[in-house]
């Protein structure tokens, strides 16, 4: 069965229009909201109506794009201030996920060396660039490069599924937690696109999706797109990931990741880390699907990495007719935790399959970019 993906992705960019899948009205409607200002992308960001670290990045590029594309300015240095300035404000909507911050800082170089360009070339000539001309074409910079920051997104998830899949066997049961399929990428997924491609060549794969407490990722969004695509699905809640373990019904685990720290310690939703020590006590291959745009090698560990803490109402009151805790009640409510290098089986990118040790390894992914 051949799975259209065209009809679920997350991000759209359309006739000028950027369209999000809000995500926190999944499963029950799937709706897309259109994104007019600085503040609407903002808030899609934070309140996880686009959520995965890969489509945040696309979402926030072509953001970046929309919240300037009708600013007016003088001279082109007081636009490219005005962008850095917005840049800083989107970045500052999550702060784990490096995604976000990757394709903003991206953009505002690629501006900075599009205006470099102009400037050179102008005293080359003896001449100067006229600044209404400027702006309209750095505009034109942006929005180029937000499609290809989208288009990279989808050749490096389906690249990532091709080397994901070498590692996987037909027939496997195969865990996952959270999501980190289609939906939070520009296409395919990253952990879960070797499962799509697997389904497609006939792979029969059985899954098992974590609920993930406590914004239900798995149970919201893995299992309604899994289930869409016609793949054998089984929801379970987080605790109880062991039994299924110890039935010996899971051969494999792929998660997905938010940022990866220089020597491969891995930051993913709440709850990665215990599957991963699970894993490692049942002997079961434990595999992290990450983006080279993912990993961070200006963080040394995971102890490096700022973990976001959200409001506790998400615990014991989001999805509840009444209040699931007395009222007043402490709570703690981190989104991510990290997952020691050392419970990681292999890495898998979009260049390829890294194992350890990662602090050497990860770092060769770039050395033909130094």
């Amino acid at each position: 069965m051949k799975m259209n993906f065209e009809d679920i992705v997350p991000v759209r960019f359309t006739e000028g229009k950027l369209l999000l899948l809000d995500q926190t009205r999944l499963p029950g409607e799937e709706v897309y909201v259109e994104m007019e200002t600085k503040e609407d992308v903002w808030d899609a960001i934070y309140k996880l109506k686009v959520r995965g670290a890969p489509a945040i990045g696309v979402a926030a590029a072509y953001g970046l794009y929309i919240s300037v594309r009708d600013l007016k300015a003088d001279t082109a240095a007081e636009f490219a201030a005005e962008v850095r300035e917005i840049a800083d404000y989107l970045n500052s909507s999550r702060p784990t996920a490096v995604n976000l911050s990757w394709a903003l800082k991206r953009m505002v170089r690629t501006m900075e060396e599009y205006l470099e360009g102009c400037e050179e070339a102008a005293a080359e000539t003896g001449g100067s660039a006229e600044e209404e001309r400027k702006i309209h074409w750095v505009k034109e910079v942006l929005r180029m490069e937000a499609g290809r920051i989208h288009e990279e997104d989808v050749a490096a998830c389906r690249a990532m599924g091709e080397h994901g899949l070498s590692l996987l066997k037909p027939g496997m049961g195969i865990l996952t937690h959270c999501n980190a399929g289609t939906i939070a990428t520009a296409k395919y997924g990253t952990c879960l696109a070797p499962i799509y491609l697997g389904h497609e060549r006939g792979y029969d794969f059985h899954m098992f999706a974590d609920e993930t407490r406590p914004l239900l990722q798995g149970a919201r969004l893995t299992s309604w797109e899994l289930q869409r695509a016609g793949i054998d699905v089984t929801l379970i809640c987080d605790n109880m990931a062991s039994i299924v373990m110890k039935n010996g019904w899971i051969d494999a685990v792929v998660v997905g990741c938010d940022r990866m720290a220089a020597n491969g310690d891995g930051a993913n939703k709440i709850g990665t880390s215990g599957v991963a020590i699970l894993a490692k006590e049942y002997g079961i291959p434990f595999y992290m699907f990450v983006p080279t745009s993912t990993i961070d090698l200006s963080t040394a560990t995971g102890d490096d990495i700022v973990i976001e803490q959200r409001k506790g109402e998400e615990i014991y009151k989001m999805w509840y007719e009444k209040d699931m805790a007395p009222a007043g009640v402490k709570t703690y409510n981190p989104a991510f935790d990290v997952t020691d290098h050392k419970y990681i089986t292999a890495v898998v990118t979009e260049k390829g399959v890294v194992y350890p040790p990662y602090d050497v390894n990860l770092r060769k992914l770039f050395e033909e970019e130094v």
